[in-house]
């Protein structure tokens, strides 16, 4: 399978489930889409010709604790990284979700059944180059303890992400992945979580209504209190860099670049692309003109600027 041209699902594909935070009963269906038309949500519960939501990190209405994006209608989805996530990873680059609620639905916690129903549906291989963003100079930026940056890298989007807890049970933990060339499974696999005490405040927010031990890891004191404890010895760092890999897709196209972050979430990942975006010499918009390339191979004389 040539990473180098624009991938869709093959066939449609139908998931339901419950959303985190909202607690609504929500159902999906990811359809085929042509060749650079990205991915695009549709809710198709809200009136048509207002329902059309682009995954766009101006279009990024919240990111408290997920990710939210609406359009000028005033419509959203929201919980949108790990479905974006999975279809990064999987090199997605056009599809249409539709959708009949206002939050994607959370399945279990991580991008594994996405990742496994798109695998099953297939994917089919357009004759369309990709297109890649080139990260040019470094940008970084630091709220309190938290810090995320992103810098040229030659070949690949590498990702070295960082969190701490004061919980002895999650401590600190670090994991660096090079999206395009590392096995992803432990990222896809790796599940949301909690600490147990800070389940009554996100309801007191009205958030997580529809959080449960099938759907999220929940952390009390030293115990883990699901049945099912760890899917591998960094999930916890690897859902965060799930999520980052999530938001990063917002920028709209696959990014050659490297990100370090420490104790970031959604915010700060946002804020980093705005800022990258603030300035065209930031970055160049570029699509890969060669037929049969090694993902090693991703430099200046394989890519042509299209901006």
């Amino acid at each position: 399978m040539s990473i180098f041209k624009q991938k869709t699902v093959k066939k449609s594909i139908s998931l339901d489930g419950i959303g985190l935070h909202s607690g609504k009963n929500v159902k999906i269906k990811i359809l085929p889409a042509e060749p650079n038309s990205g991915i695009i949500f549709k809710r198709v519960d809200l009136e048509e010709g207002k329902n059309l939501i682009y995954p766009d990190i101006f279009n990024v209405s919240s990111a408290v604790l997920c990710t939210t994006i609406s359009n000028e209608f005033g419509a959203k989805v929201s919980t949108i990284e790990h479905l974006m996530g999975s279809m990064f990873g999987l090199g997605i680059d056009n599809a249409l979700v539709e959708i009949d609620n206002e939050e994607v639905p959370i399945l279990d916690g991580s991008g594994k059944i996405f990742v496994e129903k798109i695998l099953n549906a297939g994917i089919t291989i357009s004759n369309n180059p990709i297109k890649v963003i080139k990260i040019n100079q470094k940008i970084d930026l630091k709220e309190n303890e938290k810090f995320i940056s992103i810098e040229p890298s030659e070949i690949n989007l590498e990702i070295d992400f960082e969190i701490k807890y004061q919980n002895s049970l999650i401590g600190t933990q670090r994991n660096k992945i090079k999206v395009y060339e590392d096995d992803l499974n432990d990222i896809y696999n790796s599940r949301t979580f909690c600490l147990y005490e800070d389940v009554s405040k996100l309801r007191d927010m009205d958030l997580a209504k529809g959080g449960s031990l099938d759907n999220a890891i929940v952390v009390k004191n030293n115990e883990i209190l699901n049945d099912e404890k760890i899917r591998n010895d960094l999930e916890f760092v690897n859902h965060k860099i799930l999520d980052c890999i999530g938001d990063l897709y917002l920028s709209g196209y696959k990014i050659i670049g490297k990100v370090i972050c420490s104790q970031g979430g959604h915010k700060l990942t946002n804020d980093l692309l705005r800022k990258v975006f603030s300035n065209k010499s930031n970055y160049s918009l570029l699509e890969i003109n060669e037929k049969t390339l090694s993902p090693t191979l991703i430099n200046k004389q394989n890519l042509r600027s299209i901006a």
